[in-house]
């Protein structure tokens, strides 16, 4: 039978695994499920030392572990040159990074600082373009670029503030993307999930709600797990999705669409 997927072996980048509940682990272990080869990025020590810990309680092979610090572009940049000069081709990238001050989560949008709205936006959404441009060089010529987005970059939903923006611009970003990478044949999407009990959820006031909410409204009647989203990313990475660019894929049990 014919391997539709076709991830077998291909260099995968996966940005943003903070622990065991992360979209990105998810991710993650669609992919190995797929045959890929992972590669990881992580900013700080402790999160490298939680990485490995997690890789070795399910026996997952790395096949790199690299610095990344996204608010520098020198730190992007050296992360992806290790990267392409030890695999040479990276056929997939996935971006799952996004964070914003607590105090900013908190409140009223309209009492966002300067400095925090702009940390939101250079984190969660510039964090993209920096990656993608820094990857650009070692990008296969049908390679695939994810992001993951969330409702609220459409809708305004109470709690989401700050966040809300930079993920409406995440979204733009991904637009404004695809024609520069469709030139190299790379496409970009971004992935909408639902609400998944992550460590970055536990900012978002009134979260428990907006889970029992979905379970109640949404037209599945349930809600979305991390192996859900990592299932889609691995379509959205392999060739199942060669026709696919600039979209935002929700995978919500289809919450989006309820009025």
């Amino acid at each position: 039978m014919e391997d539709l997927i076709q991830l077998d072996g291909k260099n995968i980048v996966v940005m943003g695994v903070a622990n065991e509940r992360s979209i990105a682990w998810g991710v993650a272990e669609s992919l190995y499920k797929a045959g890929a080869k992972v590669i990881y990025t992580y900013r700080l020590d402790r999160s490298r030392e939680k990485l490995e810990k997690l890789l070795e309680k399910y026996n997952y092979p790395a096949e790199m572990i690299v610095r990344c610090d996204v608010n520098s572009d020198e730190s992007i940049s050296q992360a992806f040159t290790d990267i392409g000069e030890k695999v040479g081709t990276i056929h997939g990238l996935v971006h799952s990074v996004a964070f914003a001050n607590a105090d900013d989560l908190k409140g009223d949008f309209i009492d966002t600082s300067r400095d925090g709205y702009a940390f939101a936006q250079d984190t969660s959404a510039y964090s993209l373009v920096a990656a993608a441009k820094a990857a650009r060089p070692y990008l296969a010529d049908d390679a695939s670029i994810i992001t993951m987005s969330y409702l609220g970059a459409v809708r305004a939903l109470p709690g989401y503030n700050v966040m809300g923006i930079a993920k409406a611009s995440l979204e733009a970003c991904v637009r404004y993307l695809t024609f520069d990478l469709g030139k190299d044949g790379v496409r970009i999407n971004a992935i909408s999930a639902g609400p998944i009990r992550t460590l970055a959820a536990k900012g978002v006031p009134g979260f428990n709600d907006i889970m029992k909410m979905i379970e109640e409204k949404a037209p599945l009647k349930r809600n979305v797990t991390k192996e859900d989203v990592g299932n889609m990313s691995v379509a959205m990475l392999s060739n199942l999705s060669r026709g696919v660019t600039g979209e935002v894929i929700y995978v919500d049990s289809g919450y989006n669409i309820v009025g």
